[in-house]
């Protein structure tokens, strides 16, 4: 390609073309399954759906073929075939459900409504992950735009991604006939440590959640009558969280939640943490005085991406505050999320934190642990000599600095089950969620220039991949 005629284009088609209609995608509340179990009566993935299959057809790449996949009770899958001219498959992924509004906006924003802002478009989805078939599909007529030769090439944009996929497997199968074996997996969904390289995903931790509940009475008390006498629901509750994580440093305790880490996985995140040293003060907003939980950067960057951490995500058995009286509550539950090393076995996680929790009530207490079903992480295969050149090459000519690749601390769950279904095909798992952008909180935003970039460097890469330059 010719890099310079290639920007130009780039530049034009995100601000005349993709801009405007991303804007009002944003502004669909296309929650995910999980966050709106009446998705189909409501309508607004539906809406969704529509709104980007449009845009695809006011901009069609020669010859590609577009279907919406309906499955009953399953959200839609859109598939676009482009035959292309040369052996190879590539599939590009994406998805366009989205997480629900949060609280916390600032003042003008808002997750429904689109904001363009100091080179940012901020609302719900924008970067997770509706600009991916926009990319996809500009990618492409770049490609086209400059000559040169596609291979094969899928675009598949999911709709239930953050419910964890859970319906994608079914059309998976569904789709097996028309999707074949793909060479070279694409998917735009993952995180990026600044907004000035492209930013490669070598690995994903997986998930064990649930709830976790310890009840002490059967109705509240006077604290005051029953303090001293009855044990405290919470107190158990923390001696139950710290058999799992030392509350003083984070660390969490059982070997069921650990796994080996690779040497070449911890040279990455060497290199990794010398480039985000300055980025880790300012990556979020800290309160008060707050600061990462350490000072070496490759530590922190091997604790996001290949140890397990613990939060607790959610809370019940408590009064609001204004309304909470002098009472020994009868229970305390909360939902606990942890994340897990890429190559642990989330099924075996999830029995043992079961074992442990459940095991030796302290004080006789009733504790239950209700799982909710885990996710698998993900650990790339080595990448080839060609697959790394490229990437190199498409950061270079267009963010202006080589590739950095690390694991990524969250999941995406359509990517191990992929790796499992097409065990020889070659991944590039990249994305915009880079520092304060927020995906799943207030104030999520898609950094436009980094957009652009990432486009101009997924054609690169399937340019140069595919063998149409040395």
């Amino acid at each position: 390609m010719d890099i310079k005629v290639a920007r130009d284009w780039i530049d034009n088609f995100w601000d005349q073309e993709i801009l405007p209609s991303l804007s009002e995608y944003v502004s669909i509340p296309a929650k995910s399954p999980a966050f709106d179990p009446n998705w189909q009566q409501n309508g607004h993935i539906d809406a969704a759906i529509d709104h980007l299959v449009n845009w695809v057809h006011e901009h069609p790449v020669p010859e590609m073929k577009l279907d919406v996949h309906r499955l009953p009770g399953k959200t839609p899958t859109i598939l676009i075939e482009i035959p292309g001219t040369l052996d190879q498959t590539v599939l590009l992924y994406g998805h366009m459900d989205k997480q629900p509004e949060f609280v916390g906006w600032l003042d003008g924003l808002g997750p429904w409504e689109p904001v363009i802002r100091d080179g940012k478009l901020y609302g719900r989805g924008g970067a997770d992950d509706g600009y991916s078939i926009y990319s996809s599909i500009a990618a492409c007529l770049l490609l086209t735009q400059q000559g040169v030769d596609l291979p094969r090439t899928l675009i598949l944009i999911e709709g239930s991604e953050e419910s964890g996929s859970i319906d994608l497997p079914f059309y998976m199968d569904e789709l097996e006939s028309i999707i074949g074996t793909p060479d070279l997996v694409i998917a735009l969904d993952s995180v990026a440590g600044n907004y000035d390289q492209l930013w490669i995903t070598t690995s994903l931790r997986g998930i064990a959640h649930g709830t976790l509940k310890v009840e002490v009475l059967e109705q509240g008390v006077h604290s005051g009558m029953a303090g001293g006498i009855v044990s405290s629901s919470f107190r158990i509750l923390r001696q139950l969280l710290s058999r799992i994580e030392d509350e003083s440093t984070g660390n969490i305790k059982p070997d069921f939640l650990k796994a080996d880490i690779p040497e070449a996985r911890i040279n990455e995140a060497g290199y990794a943490g010398e480039i985000l040293a300055k980025e880790f003060p300012n990556m979020y907003v800290y309160a008060g005085d707050s600061k990462p939980m350490l000072d070496d950067p490759a530590e922190l960057v091997l604790n996001n991406t290949w140890r397990a951490s613990m939060e607790v995500i959610g809370a019940e058995g408590f009064p609001p505050l204004n309304e909470a009286g002098n009472v020994l509550r009868p229970y305390t539950a909360t939902k606990v999320s942890i994340r897990l090393p890429p190559t642990t076995d989330p099924v075996a996680a999830e029995q043992g934190l079961h074992n442990l929790l459940t095991s030796n009530a302290p004080a006789n207490a009733k504790i239950t642990f209700d799982a909710d079903p885990p996710n698998p992480g993900w650990h790339a295969p080595l990448t080839s000599e060609n697959l790394q050149s490229a990437m190199d090459a498409a950061s270079t000519e267009w963010f202006g600095s080589p590739s950095v690749s690390m694991g990524c601390g969250g999941s995406i769950p359509f990517i191990e089950f992929l790796a499992k279904k097409y065990p020889q095909a070659e991944f590039v798992i990249t994305g915009l969620l880079g520092p304060q952008s927020n995906a799943h909180g207030p104030n999520e935003f898609l950094h436009i220039q980094a957009a652009k970039n990432l486009t101009g460097s997924v054609a690169s890469i399937i340019e140069r991949w595919s063998g149409e330059t040395d």
